[in-house]
């Protein structure tokens, strides 16, 4: 079974992909667990990152890049200044002391990790053939958003449009 993990690490993209993954976890793990947003949204910010990394080494540039564009630079930007923008009153409570509690999280968190690990090691999956590489997939992605899906395309474009005007709207309520 370790004999596996030596094989997959040995190559240099599967161990970028493993840093980008280890990034994406730990983000994930810190955004859940910090109490101040502001470094709940910088480690939301780095969760994004690795994604579009991730993305990246998949092969996938254009949702990778997507990805760093709009969820870790426009969504990032829009928490922070929602943030500033909103009162806040007091200071947040302090958590009663568990002592249980971060051991058994612990306990838990490497269970469940040694299951997948072991049922990744022990599963059989079969190639389905030469993988698909395409010469410009960003072209490719271009020619069947703006040919075959450009109606949905566009009714999502309305309907982002309708939900941020209801955000502003719902702000303006709460501010009188």
């Amino acid at each position: 079974m370790l004999d596996n993990l030596l094989t997959f690490m040995s190559s240099g993209e599967n161990l970028v992909f493993f840093v980008f993954a280890l990034m994406a976890i730990c983000g994930a793990i810190f955004m859940i667990s910090l109490t101040r947003v502001v470094h709940m949204v910088v480690a939301l910010s780095l969760t994004f990152l690795a994604l579009g990394g991730i993305y990246i080494t998949l092969d996938a540039e254009f949702v990778g890049w997507v990805q760093v564009l709009i969820y870790a630079g426009a969504i990032t930007i829009l928490m922070v200044f929602g943030i500033m923008m909103t009162r806040h009153h007091g200071e947040a409570e302090e958590e009663p002391n568990r002592p249980w509690h971060n051991g058994l999280l612990l306990v838990g968190a490497l269970g469940l990790f040694g299951i997948l690990f072991y049922a990744i090691q022990n599963a059989a999956i079969k190639p389905s053939g030469e993988p698909i590489q395409a010469k410009d997939n960003t072209l490719q992605i271009g020619q069947l958003l703006f040919n075959q899906y450009v109606i949905p395309f566009e009714i999502m474009s309305v309907l982002l449009t309708v939900a941020f005007i209801g955000a502003i709207v719902v702000a303006k309520r709460e501010e009188d």
